[in-house]
C-alpha cells in the first residue's frame, strides 16, 4: 500500500502541484523520522559520555581531546558518502531508478575503499594524538586506546552512514531512523557489558559503540541492498565498477565539503588545543557540555536530512521553484524548534549536565557555558538546515567557503585570547557569537537564490 509520504513524493517526479500545506506535510512526514535516527545518535553519545563520566572527570577528558579527531575523519567520510547520496536524488526525483541504483554500486566501492584508507591512518596515529593535542599524561593512555579502536570501526561507520543516507536520499527516512535507534539499544547493551561487567572502562565504551555500529551497518546494507522498492539492487545486474561521470560529479560535490571539512574540523582541533591547557575540569566540561547541547541541535540536522532530500529530488524533476519552498519551509521549522529546545536548555542546564557526570565542579561549569549557548540555537538552525539544503542542490563550494570564514574569523581568533581571560567561558561566548553570524549569513544566501543556480542551470 502506498504511503501519503511516497504520493506527495510522486508528485513531484511527477510534476503535479503541491499545496503550501501538503508542502509543510511532507516536510514534517520526512523530518520527522530523520529526527529520530539524531536522536538515537544523540542518546548514543549522551550513553556512552554518561557511563564513562561516572568513571571520573579524567575519563571523560580523554575521549573529549581526541573526539575532535574523530569528527574529522567522521566528516570526509560524510563528505564522500553525500557526493553520491546527493546523486542517487537527483536521479529518484527525475525517475531514473537504474541510474539511481548505478550510483549506489559506485558509491559502496568508494566509500569502503576510503574508509579503509582513514581507518588505516587512525590506527597509525593513535599513539602519539593525545599528545600532539596537549592532553596531560593521565588521560593520553585512554584516549589513544579509544582513538584507535573507533579508528578500526571506521569502515563500519561510514557505510552504516552512506547506506542511511542513500536510503534517505531516495525518500525513506523511516528504515534508517528505527535502525538508528536499534543502535541506540545496543550500545547501551555492549557498554554496560565492556564498561562495567569486563571493568574495560574508555575501552569498552568504544567497543561497545564499535559493535554496534557493525550490527546497524550490515542491517542497514541488507535493506538497502535488497529489500528498498526504489534501490534494490537484486532488480538489475550491473558493474560495482566506479565511472569517470560519476565520480568526477561525487568529486565536485564531495571537494569542496571534504575541503570545508579539514578546515571545519581544524578549528575543532584548535578548539582542543586552546582549551585542553584550561585542565581537566574544563576539558570534562566543554566535552560534557557539547553532548548535552547535542539535544537541543539534534532536530536541526535531522531537518536537514529532510531538507536535502526535498531539494535534491525537486531539483532533479526539475522544479527549482519548489526546491526553495522546501528550502525555506524547513529552515524556519528547525529555528522554530530549536528555539523551543534551546530555552529548556537554558532552565534545565545544570539537570542535563548533571546526567552525564556527579563531578560538581564540572557539573556548575558546564550548566553555566550551556546557558551561554542556549542564545546561538535559533541562528546554528539556520546555518545547520540552509547548508542541507545547498547541499541538496549540489552546491558546495560558497557555502563551504562560509563556513570556513566563519568558523576561523569570527570563532576561533577571537576565541585565542578570550580564553586566556575568561577561560572556558570566554570559548563559548565566541561560539555563541560566531554561530549566531553564520546563521545571518546562510539566510542571506537562501534569500539570495544563487544556492540553486549554481550547479543548476
Amino acid at each position: 500500500m502506498t504511503s501519503g509520504k511516497d504520493i506527495l513524493l510522486g508528485r513531484i517526479r511527477k510534476g503535479e502541484g503541491l499545496s503550501l500545506g501538503q508542502q509543510i506535510k511532507l516536510c514534517l512526514m520526512l523530518s520527522y523520522p530523520a529526527i529520530l535516527a539524531q536522536l538515537s545518535s544523540v542518546m548514543m553519545q549522551y550513553i556512552d559520555a554518561s557511563m564513562v563520566g561516572h568513571l571520573g572527570p579524567a575519563a571523560g577528558a580523554s575521549i573529549g581531546l581526541v573526539s575532535t579527531c574523530l569528527w574529522l575523519f567522521g566528516g570526509f567520510g560524510m563528505a564522500v558518502t553525500s557526493g553520491f547520496s546527493v546523486q542517487v536524488a537527483h536521479r529518484v526525483g527525475a525517475g531514473d531508478f537504474s541510474g539511481a541504483r548505478s550510483v549506489l554500486r559506485q558509491a559502496l566501492v568508494c566509500v569502503l575503499g576510503f574508509s579503509l584508507f582513514l581507518s588505516v591512518v587512525g590506527m597509525g596515529i593513535s599513539p602519539f594524538l593525545p599528545h600532539w593535542l596537549g592532553g596531560g599524561e593521565d588521560i593520553s593512555g585512554d584516549a589513544s586506546s579509544y582513538f584507535f579502536i573507533m579508528s578500526l570501526f571506521m569502515p563500519a561507520m561510514l557505510m552504516d552512514w552512506t547506506c542511511a543516507a542513500i536510503l534517505q536520499a531516495s525518500g525513506n527516512m523511516k528504515v534508517p531512523s528505527l535502525l538508528s535507534i536499534g543502535m541506540c539499544v545496543l550500545d547501551v547493551i555492549f557498554n554496560y557489558l565492556f564498561i562495567y561487567l569486563l571493568d574495560m572502562g574508555v575501552t569498552g565504551a568504544a567497543l561497545g559503540s564499535g559493535l554496534a555500529e557493525v550490527i546497524t551497518g550490515l542491517a542497514m546494507f541488507w535493506f538497502l541492498a535488497a529489500r528498498s522498492p526504489e534501490l534494490n539492487l537484486r532488480q538489475e545486474k550491473g558493474s560495482f565498477r566506479p565511472t569517470r561521470k560519476v565520480v568526477e560529479k561525487a568529486l565536485g560535490i564531495s571537494g569542496p565539503m571534504a575541503f570545508q571539512n579539514l578546515l571545519m574540523r581544524g578549528a575543532h582541533i584548535a578548539s582542543t588545543v586552546i582549551v585542553a591547557p584550561l585542565g581537566t575540569i574544563s576539558i570534562a566540561a566543554n566535552t560534557f557540555a557539547i553532548t548535552a547541547e547535542s539535544f537541543c541541535y539534534m532536530p536541526g540536522y535531522g531537518i536537514a536530512d529532510a531538507s536535502t532530500t526535498l531539494v535534491g529530488q525537486s531539483i532533479g524533476a526539475g522544479r527549482k521553484p519548489l526546491a526553495q519552498r522546501f528550502a525555506w519551509i524547513t529552515t524556519f521549522l528547525a529555528m522554530g524548534i530549536m528555539g523551543l529546545l534551546a530555552i529548556l536548555m537554558f532552565l534545565f542546564a545544570p539537570q542535563m549536565m548533571g546526567l552525564l557526570t556527579p563531578d560538581p565542579d564540572v557539573i556548575g561549569l558546564g550548566a553555566h557555558i550551556l546557558r551561554i549557548e542556549s542564545f546561538a540555537e535559533i541562528g546554528y538552525a539556520a546555518s545547520i538546515v540552509a547548508y542541507g539544503a545547498c547541499v541538496g542542490a549540489g552546491d558546495t563550494r560558497v557555502p563551504s567557503l562560509m563556513n570556513f570564514c566563519s568558523m576561523w574569523i569570527v570563532r576561533i581568533i577571537p576565541a585565542i585570547f578570550l580564553t586566556r581571560i575568561y577561560g572556558l567561558v570566554g570559548f563559548w561566548i565566541c561560539m555563541a557569537v560566531e554561530l549566531n553570524f553564520r546563521g545571518v549569513i546562510f539566510l542571506i544566501r537562501l534569500a539570495r537564490g544563487k544556492w540553486i543556480s549554481s550547479l543548476t542551470r
